[in-house]
C-alpha cells in the first residue's frame, strides 16, 4: 500500500474510532417464524453460493429486506463465531453496503442475517427481466461507480479488513433510488471458513476481474452466468471496438455517450486482464479513473 494512503487510512480510522467508538447500531432479533413467513418459506431466493443463500423478505414493519443464511455457521460449535460476525458487520456503515438490521436463529442451527433497503431487487433482475423497466445509461454508470466506491471503503477503511467479497449482478442490490449496494461480504472469525483475504494478490485480482465482468454486463445487458465466456472473449479481442454496436444493450438505443462507453470498456478490459496478471493499480486509483472517465 502506498505510504501516503496508509497514513491517511490510519488517521481516518483513528478519527472514526474516536467519533463512533466502534459502536454497533441496534440490531434486533427476529423470530424464525417471522423470517420464514417473510421469505415465503425460503422460496424467494435471490442468489446462492458456497458462503450464503440469500432471500427476498417482505416484513410488514420493514419493507423489502434481504435475508442471508450463513452456511458456515450452521452448527453449535460456531455460535460464538456467528455473533462475532454479527458484531463486525454491525460496525460497517457505508451508503453502498447493505446495512445489517437484524438476525434470527432457526432450527438445526440455522443462522440468518437481515439487511435492509432492496426495494428494487437485484441488478440482474433489471438487466435480464423483460418485464422490468430498462436501466438508462446514467444509472448504469452510477452503479459502476457505486460498486467501486464500496470496494474502496472495504479495502481501505474497514477494520478489521473483510475477508470475503463477491461482485455479480445477482448480489448487487438496488434501493428505491437505484443506488447500488453490495450484499455479499464478510469477515474471517475464529471457527469461520478459511478463505483468502482481499489483501492477497490472487484474491484482489479475482475481485477486480469480477468488476470487469460486471461492467460488461452493464454495457451489454447480457448475463455473465449465461454468456460470460463470450463477453470475456469479446473484450479480449484486439479489434473489439469495431463490434461495439453489435454488443451494446439494445434497450439503451442511442441514448449513451460513445466516448464514455469506450472509456468504460477500456476499464473493463484492464480489469479482465487482472485475473491472469495481478493488477498494478490500486482500488482508489481505479475509482478515480472511473470517476474521471464517466463524469459521475
Amino acid at each position: 500500500m502506498d505510504p501516503l494512503i496508509r497514513n491517511f487510512r490510519l488517521h481516518l480510522l483513528s478519527w472514526l474510532h474516536r467519533s463512533r467508538s466502534g459502536s454497533v447500531l441496534f440490531v434486533r432479533r427476529v423470530s424464525y417464524k417471522d423470517v420464514r413467513i417473510a421469505t415465503g418459506g425460503f422460496h424467494r431466493i435471490i442468489y446462492s453460493n458456497a458462503e450464503v443463500s440469500a432471500y427476498a423478505a417482505n416484513f410488514e414493519d420493514s419493507g423489502v429486506c434481504l435475508v442471508k443464511e450463513m452456511k458456515h455457521f450452521d452448527d453449535e460449535a460456531n455460535t460464538d463465531s456467528f455473533f462475532r460476525q454479527l458484531q463486525l458487520l454491525g460496525r460497517l456503515h457505508h451508503r453502498h453496503l447493505l446495512s445489517l438490521k437484524g438476525f434470527s436463529l432457526g432450527h438445526k442451527h440455522k443462522r440468518l442475517l437481515i439487511f435492509d433497503n432492496i426495494e428494487n431487487g437485484s441488478l440482474k433482475e433489471h438487466l435480464n427481466d423483460p418485464l422490468k423497466t430498462p436501466l438508462n445509461w446514467r444509472t448504469r454508470l452510477k452503479i459502476a461507480n457505486d460498486v467501486v466506491a464500496a470496494l474502496e471503503y472495504l479495502f481501505l477503511f474497514s477494520e478489521p479488513p473483510v475477508c470475503h467479497v463477491s461482485i455479480s449482478s445477482s448480489n448487487i442490490m438496488l434501493d428505491e433510488t437505484f443506488t447500488a449496494k453490495l450484499s455479499d461480504f464478510g469477515f474471517l472469525t475464529p471457527g469461520g471458513s478459511s478463505v483468502v483475504t482481499p489483501s492477497s494478490k490472487d484474491c484482489m485480482g479475482q475481485i477486480v476481474f469480477q468488476l470487469g465482468v460486471l461492467i460488461l454486463e452493464l454495457v451489454t445487458g447480457q448475463s455473465s452466468e449465461m454468456e460470460g465466456s463470450d463477453l470475456i472473449e469479446w473484450i479480449q479481442e484486439s479489434r473489439f471496438y469495431s463490434s461495439i454496436d453489435k454488443m451494446i444493450d439494445p434497450d439503451l438505443g442511442n441514448n449513451y455517450d460513445c466516448r464514455v462507453l469506450k472509456s468504460l470498456l477500456a476499464v473493463a478490459k484492464l480489469c479482465i486482464k487482472s485475473k491472469d496478471k495481478p493488477s498494478s493499480f490500486t482500488m482508489p486509483q481505479l475509482f478515480r479513473y472511473l470517476q474521471m472517465r464517466t463524469d459521475i
